[in-house]
């Protein structure tokens, strides 16, 4: 029996306007100077083009062998509160440009 292909993307209103995200990054371990890095998600609107990266903390690591964090794992109240907070800090999803990221906390404040 064939396993169901879990969806990449996933659709969100925020204020009322539709928002499509997905999981960009995975925490993980970097060579670079950030040691373990957070999950990342990058959001975009509906009909707009500009994306947004958002940066969540690190977190505590996994335990070695633990699955991977899955989109479906991943409250919509805090996409929502981060993608929120990513315009108060300035997002235009409806400008043109390349992606701007911003870190928020856990909570997607």
């Amino acid at each position: 029996m064939a396993h169901a292909k879990q969806p990449t993307e996933f659709e969100i209103q925020v204020e009322g306007e539709p928002y499509i995200w997905r999981l960009h990054r995975q925490p993980k371990w970097s060579r670079d100077i950030a040691g373990w890095r957070g999950m990342a998600i990058a959001v975009r609107h509906k009909e707009g083009q500009r994306e947004a990266m958002l940066e969540f903390p690190p977190g505590p690591q996994p335990r070695y062998g633990a699955p991977q964090l899955q989109p479906s794992q991943i409250a919509p109240a805090i996409v929502a509160k981060a993608i929120a907070s990513a315009m108060a800090a300035g997002w235009e999803p409806y400008s043109r440009g390349k992606i701007v990221t911003f870190e928020v906390d856990a909570t997607g404040g």
